[in-house]
């Protein structure tokens, strides 16, 4: 059986060893690679411009978190000064009246600052959110409008 295999076997490779590939196969082939070699170099240059657009939208979004994250520092920071400058004249209050009237001024105090502070967080993160989806559209139309042209 083994000998029968070997057998055949050499008389295939002795057949094809003189057979040729038909020409329009030969170029179809060669076609065939050229195209696809173009089309993966197109694909290539898009996605190279693609990932540096990716980090342009990254650092977008990466300044406005950091824009962001420095206005809730600063806010708490100054309503922290706060409760302490408040703390500090409800202690040196000479009477109940004059302490309850600190505490109700600060009270108030914070309640507008909460109101401008959650209006100016709002308005950031809007504007934030805003220019990394304009960001992220612009790298979405400049993809396409590659792959469409071809590169």
């Amino acid at each position: 059986m083994n000998e029968q295999f070997t057998r055949q076997a050499q008389e295939m490779f002795s057949a094809a060893k003189d057979a040729r590939i038909p020409e329009n196969v030969q170029a179809f082939a060669e076609e065939s690679v050229a195209k696809t070699r173009d089309a993966y170099q197109k694909i290539n240059a898009v996605t190279k411009d693609s990932v540096k657009v990716m980090e342009e939208v990254m650092m977008t979004a990466h300044a406005g978190a950091r824009a962001l994250g420095e206005k809730v520092l600063t806010n708490t920071t100054a309503n922290t000064e706060a409760a302490f400058d408040a703390a500090q004249a409800i202690a040196r209050a000479r009477t109940l009246p004059e302490a309850a009237r600190l505490q109700a001024d600060f009270f108030q105090q914070q309640l507008a600052a909460a109101s401008a502070q959650t209006k100016e967080l709002f308005e950031l993160s809007t504007k934030v959110a805003r220019q990394t989806f304009e960001s992220m559209n612009a790298v979405a139309s400049r993809t396409y409008d590659q792959m469409k042209n071809g590169g």
